[in-house]
């Protein structure tokens, strides 16, 4: 297959994948190049998703690995012959790469989970909100650039209802004024509202909750179709990474799963809401 000119996050994902099985199998790049008959240069253009893979090579590959998850081999091979480009291609060279890949991954996501402090959830944001935030960002960006990170993030969007949706929000974030009191009071309706979808949930810790030491870091874990395909995206003030090495994934289940245990419930979330509407 010919080298690619641009890898998607999820080709690259689909080669990392590759490596961890010939690495659980001990093998050296070497090593298992020899074992396959295949040139080492090949194998490692397909690491790093430089080069497709056919569904009969990913088998022969978790064959030689000597990998039994069917479940995980059937996965990676779907990825393998993928041929659909996403909506988000429209905007490559548009906005960062960054953004087309949350948004890949979120498109096969089976369910999001995300903590935030600051910041409204991107996914629970008005357009308002969101072109308060873009139009606030140092260094400044054009109007034209405002439009299309805007267009793009309400795009997003449109996968609520199509997974499972677990938002825990501090009450901080609700509470800070983006726009004004009536754009706050309007922000916080959407919220409510998307949280009447059966699949989506939203959890607010509120300020008067004991033990809560906060995250410093807003995070997305974005679970794939088997838990070895799981994402998390931390962001912090010099942008986003995208982790899913075991122990990280690990680490932040355990995360998620604490801020989950400081949170209100969701028909007391909605409450507490409601009662911060009332006072704008």
């Amino acid at each position: 297959m010919p080298a690619r000119s641009v890898i998607t996050a999820r080709q690259e994902r689909l080669g990392v994948e590759l490596r961890k099985l010939r690495e659980r199998a001990g093998l050296s790049g070497r090593e298992a190049a020899r074992a396959l008959g295949i040139a080492e240069t090949k194998l490692s253009s397909t690491e790093v998703g430089r080069v497709g893979v056919s569904a009969e090579r990913v088998r022969h590959l978790a064959s030689a690995y000597a990998c039994d998850d069917a479940e995980l081999v059937d996965v990676l091979v779907a990825m393998a012959t993928e041929r659909a480009r996403g909506w988000w291609e429209e905007y490559r060279e548009r906005v960062p790469t960054g953004y087309l890949d949350l948004a890949e991954l979120e498109c096969h996501a089976v369910e999001l989970r995300t903590f935030q402090c600051m910041h409204i959830p991107a996914l629970l944001q008005t357009e308002e909100q969101i072109r308060a935030i873009f139009t606030s960002t140092v260094p400044k960006l054009t109007e034209e650039e405002i439009e299309v990170r805007t267009r793009f993030r309400l795009r997003r969007q449109e996968v609520l209802g199509a997974v499972g949706y677990t938002a825990v929000v501090h009450e901080a974030a609700l509470r800070i004024r983006a726009v004004d009191a009536r754009a706050t009071r309007r922000q916080l309706l959407h919220i409510l509202k998307q949280s009447e979808r059966p699949q989506v949930a939203v959890h607010v810790v509120p300020f008067g909750v004991d033990g809560f030491a906060g995250v410093d870091i807003p995070l997305v874990y974005v679970s794939g179709p088997v838990p070895q395909l799981d994402t998390v995206l931390a962001d912090n003030q010099h942008g986003g990474a995208f982790l899913d090495a075991e122990a990280q994934l690990s680490r932040y289940r355990e995360v998620l799963r604490m801020l989950e245990g400081f949170a209100l419930g969701a028909v007391e979330s909605r409450d507490f809401i409601h009662h911060l509407v009332r006072q704008l």
